[in-house]
């Protein structure tokens, strides 16, 4: 039982991820992507205003969303071979006890 929970909620966890690492991008209901707080912090600790303007670019963002996508398809994967997933982890905490 252990092990299905484990399967479905790292399938949950992915799906989430990859939705938020689409949206979040692209969109100002997480906030304005290249001026978070925690960047501009970065950047004037270090001296390099180029990192905001790096992060802000549609370069980064576009491969924060292409890391979305691979976690849905992550996802999808689990999700169409979670009797696979399942057995793997049954047999590898058995393998443990003994």
């Amino acid at each position: 039982m252990i092990e299905r929970l484990t399967v479905i909620f790292f399938v949950i966890l992915c799906m989430l991820l990859g939705f938020y690492l689409i949206l979040s991008p692209w969109d100002a209901l997480f906030g304005p992507w290249g001026d978070n707080y925690l960047l501009v912090f970065l950047t004037d600790k270090t001296g390099l205003p180029i990192l905001q303007k790096a992060v802000a670019s549609t370069w980064i963002r576009g491969a924060v969303t292409g890391l979305g996508v691979l976690n849905l398809v992550i996802a999808a994967w689990e999700a169409a071979h979670f009797n696979q997933s399942v057995k793997m982890l049954a047999a590898s905490e058995n393998a443990d006890k003994s």
